[in-house]
């Protein structure tokens, strides 16, 4: 890789891409300077003052997803899997934003919970709510530390920098505006960093489909490579699950990926539920997740396809290379699936271009991170420090407190950035993460809400026994004991997780006391009134075309369609 690096990929980048990249990052720190003078409590930092209305969170509550891993690591799929990538977008994704927006999103923001922790501990109580945040901030400095090599790794390549000065310039800036503005400062910058990361790959999608004479042009040339005509085709996926049976691929996307990966991050997973929570409104908050699963169904048009264009055209990647990759082996030219999109810029973008172009991979970096950072100090704040630590503390404590342990995190996710280092496919790590961390949640989640019976112990018993068990499927994957080539370690532990936490919590529920009823108004499906859970739009929030159920019921029809269609 090292000979790849300092010879093949390094763009020759100019002045006009250096004055783009720096406008770019002044831009970046005056939204957070300009956010910060609206920052006066605890609320206005960790969750903007509930005020913000629901195009920019629903814009800010996909950038947040659409980080460097996302699309580095969703391009290196489309390179190494083709078309199948794209049920973790609309299998994978979409419906469970919908559900998040129709069911879930009266539950976290009628009750006024400040996050998913606090949450769980008004359903379950402390031990529930102590497994949950420390579990999920451990997630977030794994998560930010693989923003953090990926962006560092793609600065030292591009522009030559060494790899230490990349990681602490590129933590410093985000680390900049989180700490001075806050969740309104990651959000509207999130706004910014999905337009610049759309400017940025839909003229390389164009510019690569055009190389390889369109889209037919590109089916083509997959179905006579490596991987074969399996790639052009979503369904069955056989090379993304490991599974050479049709019918348990199916299954294992549908189950493993569809439901488990899928419900159990975007419903539970903070990062994402903190955007929808800032919102003004009721309505504005159940909009948010809806809002974002609109460009959400094409984001796989402008990550994917670059992917498979450079697995055909870019010499380091196609042929026997991608044959090699594919096989688990090491490449002849050095590259892996992860240098896929570096490679087809390089081969593709002139400068000027190949500026907004590396300012598109910079902003998807630190939107991600960003995202991981503010949902990080919220989780620690509010849940670790002031629940176990400190409590009844002045407001401005916990505002002080917020900003240091943003600090704090950014330093650890440069140390968790090794971790990632050891993975080819970034999305094989991130789809481990999830199996531990979201899957065993999630199980917890749908049960503790729609089942009045389950108990405080059956909350964390189904937690840690749910994580116990992906962790040994994850064993026994890694030592060969059990061959799951591609991804599919990950969907069967998930699967394994969501089982299990299932399995305990009932046991555990039928030998121990619930809590009384009137406690878990709110909580509880059952027992939440009609009332609550469907709140009527008035005002600003009327109008048919901002119904949320309308809204969710026109993106599962598209979806459905771009499941048939590819």
């Amino acid at each position: 890789m090292t000979v790849l690096a300092q010879t093949d990929l390094r763009l020759d980048a100019n002045a006009v891409d250096y004055v783009l990249l720096a406008l770019y990052f002044l831009l970046v720190l005056g939204i957070g300077y300009l956010a910060r003078r609206r920052v006066s409590t605890s609320l206005d930092f960790f969750l903007s003052g509930r005020s913000l209305p629901a195009w920019v969170t629903g814009l800010a509550f996909i950038s947040a997803n659409l980080g460097a891993i996302e699309v580095m690591g969703m391009s290196a799929n489309g390179a190494e899997y083709g078309m199948p990538t794209a049920h973790y977008f609309w299998i994978g994704a979409v419906p469970a934003m919908l559900f998040l927006g129709i069911v879930m999103m009266p539950f976290y923001y009628g009750s006024k919970v400040r996050s998913v922790p606090e949450f769980m501990l008004r359903r379950f109580g402390k031990p529930a709510h102590l497994v949950n945040g420390l579990s999920f901030a451990a997630a977030q400095v794994l998560i930010a530390g693989a923003n953090l090599f990926l962006l560092a790794s793609v600065v030292n390549l591009l522009l030559g920098w060494p790899l230490w000065v990349s990681v602490i310039v590129a933590a410093a800036i985000v680390l900049s505006y989180t700490a001075l503005g806050g969740l309104s400062a990651a959000i509207y910058n999130e706004v910014l960093q999905f337009v610049v990361i759309v400017a940025a790959l839909l003229p390389l999608t164009i510019v690569g489909l055009y190389k390889v004479g369109g889209w037919q042009g590109l089916v083509d040339k997959v179905s006579g490579g490596p991987g074969g005509p399996e790639q052009v085709n979503s369904w069955p996926g056989n090379q993304l699950t490991g599974f050479e049976d049709n019918f348990l691929s199916v299954l294992g996307l549908v189950f493993g990926l569809g439901f488990v990966l899928s419900f159990g991050y975007w419903t539970t997973n903070f990062v994402e539920v903190q955007r929808a929570m800032a919102a003004k409104s009721m309505s504005a908050a159940r909009r948010t997740p809806i809002i974002g699963a609109f460009p959400k169904m094409l984001v796989p048009f402008i990550v994917i396809i670059p992917g498979m264009v450079a697995g055909v055209a870019v010499t380091e990647i196609a042929g026997e290379n991608k044959a090699a990759l594919i096989a688990g082996d090491e490449a002849p030219s050095g590259a892996t699936f992860n240098d896929a999109l570096l490679l087809l810029m390089r081969d593709l973008l002139p400068n000027g271009m190949l500026g907004i172009a590396i300012a598109g991979l910079l902003a998807s970096f630190m939107a991600g991170m960003a995202a991981n950072l503010s949902s990080f100090n919220t989780v620690f704040t509010y849940d670790i420090w002031q629940t176990y630590i400190r409590k009844d503390r002045p407001d401005d404590y916990y505002l002080r407190v917020g900003r240091i342990i943003t600090v704090v995190a950014t330093v650890l996710a440069i140390g968790t950035a090794f971790i990632a280092s050891t993975y080819s496919n970034l999305m094989d790590y991130l789809q481990q993460l999830f199996s531990f961390f979201n899957a065993p949640l999630f199980a917890t989640f749908l049960l503790g809400m729609f089942w009045r019976r389950m108990t405080p112990t059956a909350g964390w018993a189904g937690l840690v026994s749910g994580t116990g068990a992906a962790l040994v499927v994850f064993y026994l994957t890694e030592s060969d004991t059990w061959v799951l080539p591609g991804q599919g370690g990950a969907f069967v532990g998930a699967g394994a997780a969501f089982v299990v936490d299932i399995v305990v919590s009932v046991a555990v529920s039928a030998v121990t006391q619930p809590k009384p009823a009137a406690q878990l108004a709110g909580l509880v499906w059952s027992l939440t009134p009609k009332e609550d859970r469907q709140h009527t739009a008035t005002g600003e929030d009327a109008g048919w075309y901002r119904n949320p159920a309308l809204l969710a019921g026109i993106v599962l029809v598209v979806t459905i369609a771009l499941n048939i269609i590819f």
